[in-house]
């Protein structure tokens, strides 16, 4: 499996990804997720794969012959959602040629795509590919995709990732992301890329390959781990005792019981009444 995750802010654009692959705990093996295709001063588009890594690397190689066999591609695509009708095209080309025959030996045609960049003077857009071709574009709403190990790394960007977020904190939220997923996930795995592309730059601005021995990715992985810990204890610790008290569990307008399964022919005990919403004082006069 893998990790990838990118956002689309007013500042540019932010791309991380794993490198791990597996076909089994003793089958582990290291093959880079994200393939950038540029053209100085004119485009610049990164592509991120999950899934399947023989499909990937299928699509990649459709993409190539795209840009061989002349026609539409995202060379020569007049804005980023043409470009990204080219990788569907691409990808609905490889379900064709490859799905009977993996259908065949019971496997799933798997690959999802994160497709972003910016062409010329449109402004920097992101897209999510599916394996049926089909696409959907972030938004000032949702402006991140992941795919691959995806729910480990999620909460920190829901809580931290805005439209106006700057670069430097989208990154640094996408790498506390993967760290999240690589402490929980055995099929994510270190090395990562991580991309960030200034709006207008019309190239690669910046671009790190990161390893165990990256020693910012270190002290991420340190103090995030921390201060979590930190917050945790600050935390005041939940109130049974005190019913009066309004931060109770347990709080006087109601009744709290659990849902019970009484044995067969067994006497009824004496509980207290079940669970009753506080009476509201105002209802017989407005009735």
């Amino acid at each position: 499996m893998t990790y990838c995750v990118a956002a689309r802010l007013d500042a540019g654009l932010v791309f991380l990804s794993d490198s791990r692959t597996n076909a089994g705990v003793d089958q582990i093996s290291v093959f880079r997720k994200m393939t950038v295709f540029e053209r100085p001063g004119d485009r610049v588009m990164v592509l991120m794969t999950s899934g399947n890594l023989a499909v990937s690397q299928a699509v990649l190689h459709a993409l190539a012959r795209q840009h061989d066999d002349g026609g539409d591609t995202i060379w020569n695509a007049a804005d980023l959602f043409e470009a990204t009708r080219c990788v569907g095209a691409a990808v609905r080309e490889v379900y064709h040629r490859e799905a009977p025959a993996l259908h065949e030996q019971g496997v799933d045609f798997n690959v999802s795509i994160i497709f972003g960049g910016q062409i010329g003077g449109e402004r920097c857009r992101l897209f999510q590919v599916y394996s049926a071709g089909n696409f959907i574009e972030a938004s000032q709403e949702c402006p991140y995709f992941q795919i691959g190990e995806a729910k480990y790394g999620k909460p920190i960007l829901d809580r931290v990732l805005r439209p106006d977020t700057s670069l430097d904190e989208a990154a640094k939220c996408a790498l506390i992301s993967m760290d999240s997923t690589l402490r929980s996930n055995i099929s994510v795995g270190l090395p990562l890329d991580l991309l960030v592309y200034d709006t207008d730059a019309l190239r690669v601005t910046h671009f790190a390959c990161i390893d165990e021995n990256n020693e910012y990715f270190r002290m991420i992985r340190g103090t995030w781990g921390e201060r979590l810990r930190q917050v945790f204890a600050e935390i005041p610790d939940p109130l049974w005792t005190n019913p009066d008290d309004p931060g109770s569990l347990v709080p006087l307008s109601r009744v709290h019981q659990p849902l019970r399964i009484e044995p067969v022919n067994a006497p009824q005990p004496n509980y207290p009444t079940p669970q009753v919403l506080a009476e509201d004082p105002g209802k017989d006069q407005a009735s």
